[in-house]
């Protein structure tokens, strides 16, 4: 069994190179990870943490690739289930993570419990993401004792 579940929503590549970098940052604390690149339909089953790294697509759209999993998950009930989220977006557009805020808000509705604030990444003030991701991810890692 795996300590955390990694669901990746992206177009271009980016949320994909966050997410190795946090499963990276989970085993130098001796806890496991998956990525799941493409999450079409996964065993969403409480087992696991989740973090979600989505970019924004289009006009406030999720990726292609995470639409099968954001539609499982309104469809289920996610109590027990602990999530965090990372949204990549740029900020010059009115839907700046925007997929990454209705990923938020459909696991709240199934009951899900949000363990982090979101961290919602600006491209345009951090070009590597992964940096403030792994950052993030090391001090909510280091609060839990």
């Amino acid at each position: 069994m795996v300590d955390f579940e990694i669901i990746v929503g992206s177009v271009l590549g980016a949320s994909e190179y966050v997410a190795e970098a946090l499963e990276e940052k989970l085993n130098e604390h001796e806890l496991t990870a998956q990525v799941h690149l493409s999450p079409d339909l996964i065993d969403i089953t409480p087992k696991a943490t989740w973090i979600i790294c989505t970019s924004t697509h289009g006009a406030g759209d999720l990726p292609d690739n995470i639409h099968k999993f954001a539609k499982q998950i309104e469809e289920a009930d996610l109590t027990g289930t602990s999530f965090m989220v990372v949204g990549l977006g740029d900020s010059s557009y009115d839907t700046f993570c925007y997929g990454a805020l209705q990923i938020e808000q459909k696991l709240k509705i199934s009951g899900a419990r949000m363990i982090a604030p979101a961290l919602n990444i600006d491209v345009l003030n951090q070009p590597i993401p992964e940096h403030a991701a792994v950052q993030w991810l090391g001090t909510w890692l280091s609060s839990r004792g």
